[in-house]
C-alpha cells in the first residue's frame, strides 16, 4: 500500500486555537484514513520563548517568529491561521497568494470589506488549485452534523422557527483583565464575533438558508477592566485597585432574523439569537434549536453528544425523545469509541482536519468557504449596524 504523501503544516499563533488545532492535526491521521498526511513541520509565534515552548509542548518540529517567514518556506504547503481577527486577511492573502492552502480561524475578518478581499483571492487561488477553508468547528459536532441530516432529509418539514442561543459567564467578574479579545481593533467585536458568529454559521448551515435582515441591541456591561493581573484561561482575575483600560466591544448581543427561504419568494423562517459571555452559569451552552412543520430538534453544547428530536406523526402527545449521537451510523463517530462512549470538544477540529485534508486531496472546495464565512461577516456587520441606529431593521448585504 502506497503511504500517503505529505501535507507540511504551518502554523500562526499557539494560544487557546493553536492548541485545539494542534492536537487536531496530530490526532486526525490516527483514527481516520486521510489521502495525505498531515506533518506538524513549523508554528509562528511573536514571542520566541513562548513559541519554542509551545513546539516542544504540542509536537512540532520547528519555529519562526514571523509569520512572512513561514509563508517563504519550501516545506510548507497549508497555512493555519489562529490569530486575532485583525491579522487574518494580511495572512491568508499572502498565503494564498504564495500558493499555500489557507485554514483561518473564525470570524473570517473583522470587516466585510476584508472578508471580501480575502474571498476575493480565493476564489482566484481555487482556479489554481489552492484551496481555503473557514474554521467554524462546530459544523464537526456529531450531533449538529446529524441535524443537518436530519433535516436535508426533510425529517422537520419546512422550517419555522431558529432560536440560537450562545451562552458563557467567563466574562462576569468585573475584574478580569483586559485581553485582546475585548479590544476592537484586534477582535472586531465582542460576544457577537466571538461566538455569536458560531451560533449564525451553525443555523444557516443547518437550515441551507440565509439571514436576509436583522433588528439587534448590543450592550457592554463593564466599561473598563484591569490592564494587568492573572490570566487564566480566556479570562483570568485582575486587580481591582490597578490601572484600567477601556473595553471597546459588546459583552452581549441579542437579535431577532428571517431567513431567505429555500426558494425564491418562499417564506423563509424567523429566527432568535442572543449570545453573552455574561450568563452566570453557563460554560458554553451554544443552543440550536429548529421548529417545522413536521418536527423539532434541540441541540446544547454543554450535552454535547446527545441530539433532542420531536417528530409530530409517531407521537403527537409525547414531545421530544433523546437521541445518544454515539453510534456508527452517526456523522464521524464511527472512526472513534464503542456505542455510548462519547467526545469531547477537541474532536469537532480533529474532524475540521479531515474533512479538510479529503477536501484538498481530492481537489475541491473544502466547506465552509471564505464565501461562506463572508455571509456569516455581513450578518455580524448588519446586527452592528441595526443596533448603532437603535435596533432599526437592517438588511444583510447582498452584494458577493
Amino acid at each position: 500500500m502506497t503511504e500517503p504523501r505529505p501535507l507540511r503544516v504551518g502554523m500562526v499563533g499557539y494560544a487557546f486555537m493553536g492548541a485545539a488545532h494542534s492536537h487536531a492535526w496530530r490526532t486526525a491521521p490516527r483514527f481516520f484514513d486521510l489521502p495525505l498526511a498531515p506533518q506538524l513541520t513549523a508554528v509562528a509565534g511573536r514571542n520566541e520563548e513562548g513559541v519554542r515552548a509551545a513546539a516542544a509542548k504540542y509536537g512540532w518540529e520547528s519555529v519562526e517568529t514571523d509569520w512572512r517567514r513561514l509563508i517563504e518556506r519550501d516545506d510548507i504547503d497549508l497555512i493555519d491561521i489562529c490569530t486575532p481577527g485583525n491579522t487574518h486577511a494580511e495572512i491568508a492573502i499572502a498565503a494564498l497568494e504564495a500558493g499555500k492552502h489557507v485554514l483561518c480561524e473564525k470570524p473570517l475578518a473583522n470587516s466585510v470589506e476584508e472578508a471580501k478581499k480575502m474571498t476575493t483571492v480565493a476564489r482566484a487561488a481555487a482556479e489554481r488549485g489552492v484551496l481555503s477553508m473557514c474554521g467554524f468547528s462546530y459544523r464537526r459536532t456529531p450531533a449538529l452534523a446529524l441535524a443537518k441530516r436530519m433535516v436535508d432529509e426533510g425529517r422537520l418539514g419546512d422550517i419555522r422557527h431558529v432560536r440560537a442561543q450562545y451562552l458563557q459567564d467567563w466574562l462576569s467578574d468585573a475584574d478580569a483583565p483586559l485581553t485582546w479579545r475585548l479590544d476592537k481593533s484586534k477582535s472586531g467585536s465582542g460576544s457577537l464575533g466571538d461566538i455569536g458568529a458560531h451560533s449564525i454559521d451553525a443555523a444557516q448551515w443547518i437550515t441551507g438558508q440565509a439571514i436576509t435582515g436583522v433588528s439587534a441591541l448590543m450592550e457592554t456591561f463593564v466599561k473598563e477592566r484591569p490592564v494587568g493581573g492573572d490570566f487564566v484561561g480566556l479570562g483570568g482575575h485582575g486587580g481591582s485597585d490597578g490601572p484600567k483600560g477601556p473595553v471597546t466591544v459588546d459583552d452581549a448581543a441579542l437579535f431577532t432574523a428571517r431567513f431567505s427561504g429555500k426558494h425564491d419568494g418562499g417564506t423563509g423562517p424567523v429566527g432568535i439569537f442572543e449570545a453573552t459571555r455574561f450568563a452566570l452559569g453557563r460554560k458554553n451552552a451554544m443552543r440550536l434549536e429548529l421548529n417545522g412543520t413536521k418536527g423539532s430538534l434541540a441541540f446544547d453544547f454543554e450535552d454535547m453528544n446527545s441530539l433532542q428530536f420531536y417528530e409530530a406523526s409517531l407521537e403527537p402527545d409525547a414531545g421530544f425523545r433523546k437521541i445518544m449521537v454515539t453510534e456508527p451510523s452517526h456523522p464521524y463517530t464511527g472512526n472513534w469509541w464503542p456505542t455510548g462512549h462519547g467526545l469531547g470538544y477537541e474532536h469537532g477540529f480533529t474532524h475540521q482536519v479531515v474533512d479538510l485534508v479529503n477536501a484538498i486531496g481530492a481537489g475541491e472546495q473544502p466547506s465552509p468557504s471564505f464565501a461562506d464565512a463572508l455571509q456569516v461577516q455581513k450578518v455580524l456587520a448588519a446586527v452592528e449596524a441595526s443596533a448603532a441606529a437603535e435596533s432599526r431593521w437592517q438588511n444583510v448585504d447582498k452584494e458577493h
